[in-house]
C-alpha cells in the first residue's frame, strides 16, 4: 500500500517537507510505500472554470502538473497534503492545483487523506480548515492526529525544536497506516465503500 504526500511548498528542504518527512518516516515503518511531491516551485495555472474537464475527468491546461496528480492519487491508498501558511491561508500555487484536481476528477471517495501545515507562528489552523474542505466534499475520510496537525518553524532546522509538532506528525502517521489498513481488510472481507445516491443540487437563486 502507498500514501501519496504532496508538499505545497516551494522549498524542497523546508519546515513543510521536513513535517511530511516525519509522517512518511512512521509509515514505512507500518510498511507502507511513501511518496513526497513537491509542487509549491512550479508554475501552475489556476482553474478558469472552462469545464473542459467535464466529459474526460482530466484538466485541459497545458500544464499537465494536475493530471499527473490526478494520477498519483487515484493510485495511492491514502493521500496527505501539506502547506505553509501564506497570509494565514495555503500556498497560492497550491490552491491553484487544488482546484484543479478536485474539479476534474471526483473519484477520490473513501480515500482516507489528512491536512498539515507549517508556520514560523500562526494561521495554520485556518490552512488546515481550507485543505480539508477538499477532502469533506469529495467523500474521503479525514485523518486526524493528538494535536491539530501543525509544525512550527521558518525553516527544517526550527522545525527540530518544535518536538509536540513532529510527535504530532508521528501519530498522524500511525493513524492513517491504521486505517488504510482497516479499509483494505475491509475489502478482503467484502465489505465495500458504500454506493452512493446520484448528487442533487439545490440553486438558492432560479
Amino acid at each position: 500500500m502507498k500514501i501519496l504526500l504532496i508538499n505545497g511548498s516551494p522549498h524542497h528542504n523546508g519546515t513543510t517537507f521536513r513535517a511530511l518527512s516525519e509522517v512518511a518516516k512512521t509509515l514505512n515503518t507500518q510498511g507502507l510505500e511513501t511518496e513526497i511531491i513537491t509542487v509549491g516551485d512550479k508554475p501552475v495555472y489556476g482553474c478558469t472554470a472552462c469545464k473542459g474537464c467535464a466529459t474526460t475527468g482530466k484538466c485541459v491546461k497545458k500544464d499537465d502538473i494536475a493530471n499527473t496528480i490526478i494520477e498519483k492519487i487515484q493510485e495511492a491508498d491514502g493521500l496527505i497534503i501539506g502547506s505553509p501558511v501564506y497570509y494565514a491561508s495555503i500556498n497560492g500555487t497550491l490552491k491553484c492545483l487544488l482546484d484543479r484536481v478536485f474539479y476534474a476528477k471526483k473519484s477520490f471517495a473513501g480515500k482516507p487523506a489528512a491536512a498539515v501545515s507549517v508556520a514560523r507562528r500562526a494561521g495554520t489552523t485556518a490552512t488546515i480548515d481550507i485543505i480539508n474542505k477538499y477532502f469533506m466534499i469529495s467523500n474521503m475520510p479525514i485523518v486526524s492526529s493528538q494535536y491539530w496537525n501543525m509544525v512550527h518553524g521558518s525553516n527544517g532546522e526550527q522545525a527540530e525544536e518544535d518536538k509536540e509538532g513532529l510527535q504530532t506528525m508521528r501519530t498522524l502517521g500511525l493513524n492513517m497506516a491504521w486505517l488504510v489498513k482497516c479499509i483494505k481488510a475491509g475489502k478482503d472481507a467484502g465489505i465495500d465503500k458504500p454506493e452512493l445516491e446520484p448528487p442533487v443540487r439545490t440553486n438558492f437563486v432560479r
